[in-house]
């Protein structure tokens, strides 16, 4: 007997195979990132990033704001961060409402489920964010990745155009000053002491919000545009949102990362993608809509 369903289900199947084993491959290093596209022929396909961003060069565009759904409500369950080897990262749990944290408006048609935080970072003498804003490349770059909700899974997403959006939040070193209260960061910056090794993780002891990692920042003001996953497989499916405000952190946590291994047992540096080509795409610039301050209305009153 002939049953076309399975047909279907087997077909889908054969199709993901062998993206899904890409997904989970780990042999890349950022050592020669130009031999990426070998294995991984996207890396070396249009719309790749990360990119340069000037703001003489960008769009003005009126855009709703984002909508940041449960960002600052508790996750329902500890965070574990881990060293995959080539970044530290970790999963993002649901809130104490079943639901994960999510984000639409803007250019997103759709409603897109937080997956993963992970980071980016230099060395004691490179700063290692991996979008250069203004000309100016800063000392650590977060990420967090998103799936569009009508796909089931992170993979499923990354075949489609519009199955990924990702947050870039860029942060930059202050040597002198008061604490700043982030304490969703702290609780991440202070997991690193324990995550040496490649391959190992720790569960942080404190719940938190995924908005705790944002701090104070103007989430209206941040540039858009259409890109790509900046490690391998480079799936070019990626609506970008960096945020044009760069947040602060203490020149004590970002030593921090230096102290990461590798699977090689080498220090985990440079953890950064080189700038791709702009190529023709639009880069677009959101910013709050600030109203011209009014007069005095007896300056206005002819006696």
């Amino acid at each position: 007997m002939h049953f076309p369903a399975f047909d279907d289900f087997y077909q889908r199947i054969l199709f993901l195979l062998p993206f899904a084993a890409n997904l989970r491959s780990n042999e890349f290093d950022y050592k020669t990132p130009e031999s990426w596209q070998v294995k991984y022929p996207q890396c070396g396909g249009p719309d790749q990033s990360p990119i340069a961003i000037s703001r003489r060069k960008v769009i003005p565009i009126n855009l709703h704001p984002l909508l940041f759904g449960l960002y600052d409500e508790p996750f329902d369950d500890l965070v574990t961060v881990r060293n995959t080897g080539h970044t530290v990262d970790f999963m993002v749990p649901a809130t104490i409402y079943g639901v994960k944290p999510f984000v639409t408006g803007g250019l997103l048609r759709d409603c897109y489920e937080a997956e993963e935080v992970h980071f980016h970072w230099g060395s004691s003498g490179k700063k290692g964010s991996e979008h250069v804003i203004n000309g100016r490349r800063h000392d650590l770059e977060m990420h967090i990745v998103h799936r569009n909700n009508k796909y089931l899974t992170l993979k499923e997403a990354l075949n489609y155009s519009d199955g990924v959006t990702v947050l870039a939040v860029l942060f930059k070193v202050v040597r002198a000053g008061p604490m700043f209260y982030q304490p969703g960061l702290n609780e991440v910056f202070n997991s690193l002491l324990h995550l040496s090794d490649f391959n190992s993780s720790y569960t942080v002891p404190e719940r938190f919000t995924l908005g705790s990692l944002l701090g104070n920042l103007d989430r209206g003001n941040f540039y858009t545009y259409k890109g790509s996953l900046t490690t391998p497989p480079c799936s070019p499916v990626v609506q970008w949102h960096v945020f044009a405000e760069v947040l602060r952190i203490s020149d004590k946590e970002l030593p921090k990362f230096f102290q990461l291994h590798d699977k090689w047992g080498n220090k985990l540096l440079k953890n950064f993608r080189p700038l791709q080509s702009q190529e023709n795409r639009l880069i677009f610039h959101r910013q709050p809509f600030i109203p011209l301050q009014q007069e005095p209305l007896q300056e206005l009153i002819w006696l």
